[in-house]
């Protein structure tokens, strides 16, 4: 067998080496659905999945061994699974009692904090996360925490059923989901070591049981309730029904590109879980039959 040069060599080495470097990059190319429920989170490609998923990625509680032990129990189950800083992490909440902010290339916890009955999250300004808590003798609120200091709450303020939270950077407001009405808060003494979130509107839901709040884009929001689903216009502060799912009764999670007209959702089915997940334009449904699902985010 010929002998290669060593230039040669070394060229090749570092062929393969970058190839290799390549296919471990480029593990959650074509991702664009996060899954989560019961103790897992999937990264899926709606695109390769027929009725079976091509999951990219996956992660279970069980691995967060960085944690608190209380927190295998706290974190289960998930409830909520946002892709958050350019798609770099997870912000997990359960209705276990945490919330969790979950890198996704180490798959070490960035932060975490008890949070009874959490069921959504939102990144806010100034590295300060907000945590929606639903029913629960300590919760029926929505909580502040700064990322640099877990578990170490800084405001918290009274929501019965708080169940979403999306944060504006346009309006420079936070929008709170509770069980009959939508609020909006400020940011007060945001740059002083007691910041807080003060109301500063509120307007009551056309259907009661508040569930799942999703940002269509800087002007529009989706708000699903036990009965139905709209749309709320931030400038007009109006609701509207949501005609693609119009009717629709315990829609758990919705994400609207109104560009495209692509629609995700996931609708409890037996209980509170489904294991389906629905998209429109194109028409699919992938089911995982091995996890009691709950919400299903674009990522």
């Amino acid at each position: 067998m010929k002998r290669l040069h060593p230039l040669n060599f070394l060229l090749l080495s570092c062929f393969l080496l970058s190839a290799c470097a390549s296919r471990t990059n480029s593990g959650l190319r074509g991702t664009d659905l996060a899954v989560c429920g019961d103790d897992k989170v999937l990264l899926v490609n709606s695109r390769q999945s027929a009725s079976t998923p091509d999951i990219t990625w996956r992660w279970q509680v069980s691995e967060a061994r960085e944690l608190p032990a209380a927190y295998q129990k706290w974190m289960v189950p998930l409830d909520e699974c946002k892709p958050v800083m350019n798609r770099s992490a997870l912000l997990l909440t359960s209705s276990g009692g945490g919330v969790l902010l979950l890198d996704i290339k180490s798959r070490k916890p960035l932060f975490y904090a008890h949070v009874p009955m959490a069921h959504s999250a939102a990144l806010l300004p100034g590295n300060r996360l907000v945590v929606a808590l639903s029913t629960h003798r300590d919760g029926n609120s929505i909580e502040l925490y700064n990322l640099n200091q877990p578990e170490q709450r800084l405001f918290r303020d009274s929501l019965y059923s708080g169940h979403g939270v999306v944060w504006n950077d346009k309006y420079k407001r936070l929008f709170a989901l509770g069980f009959d009405e939508l609020r909006s808060y400020s940011l007060k003494d945001w740059e002083g070591p007691n910041p807080q979130l003060r109301l500063e509107e509120h307007w009551k839901i056309p259907s009661e049981g508040g569930h799942d709040l999703s940002a269509v884009d800087d002007e529009n929001m989706i708000v699903t309730t036990h009965h139905n689903v709209f749309t709320f216009n931030i400038a007009k502060k109006s609701f509207e029904v949501f005609e693609p799912l119009k009717g629709r009764e315990n829609i758990k999670s919705v994400n609207y590109n109104a560009q495209k007209k692509l629609l995700l959702f996931t609708q409890a089915e037996e209980s509170w879980w489904t294991h389906h997940i629905y998209l429109r334009h194109p028409d699919k449904t992938i089911e995982i039959p091995e996890v009691k699902l709950y919400k299903t985010r674009f990522f």
